[in-house]
């Protein structure tokens, strides 16, 4: 974000704050931290971006709907929501599919297997929705614009526009 808006104002918002440390030793003065659950309360806007990385897929789908409302209320006319997310198959099938897939490529990566049954059992409480949910919630909670600018597999980048 700073690379492509060097002025920007950056509000980091983490569940963890041993995670927000980090961002510390990484953006020091750069940025106002704020220890905050994805179903607390946004901090105060207007925003002009924000920004989500494998963060969402944690809440029920209940949450997620809720959550885009919030970020559609804290944005100003014109904002942008970004969110680089993992994601479910449309069907059963092609979820299946991109698991496998995930796991080939982990493995191709040098994964070994207590590796990979770690990320199983951490993978198990991801509560992942297809784009077309994402859309859906998103186009519900009032955004203008919405679509999928990229996807491979399980993995996905969704944006929306106030």
């Amino acid at each position: 974000m700073l690379a492509a808006r060097p002025a920007a104002e950056l509000t980091l918002l983490d569940g963890a704050p041993a995670m927000l440390d980090r961002a510390r030793e990484l953006f020091g003065d750069r940025a106002r931290y704020v220890v905050a659950d994805l179903t607390d309360a946004l901090p105060a806007g207007p925003w002009d971006a924000v920004v989500s990385a494998l963060a969402i897929h944690h809440l029920d789908d209940a949450a997620k709907a809720a959550l885009f409302a919030r970020v559609h209320a804290a944005l100003r006319d014109g904002g942008v929501f970004v969110n680089a997310e993992q994601v479910a198959g449309p069907t059963a099938w092609l979820d299946a599919v991109y698991r496998e897939r995930h796991e080939r490529a982990a493995r191709a990566l040098g994964t070994d297997d207590a590796e990979w049954a770690g990320a199983l059992e951490r993978m198990a409480h991801d509560r992942c929705a297809s784009v077309e949910r994402h859309l859906e919630w998103l186009r519900e909670a009032g955004f203008a614009d919405a679509d999928c600018l990229f996807k491979d597999h399980r993995f996905a980048v969704i944006v929306a526009r106030r």
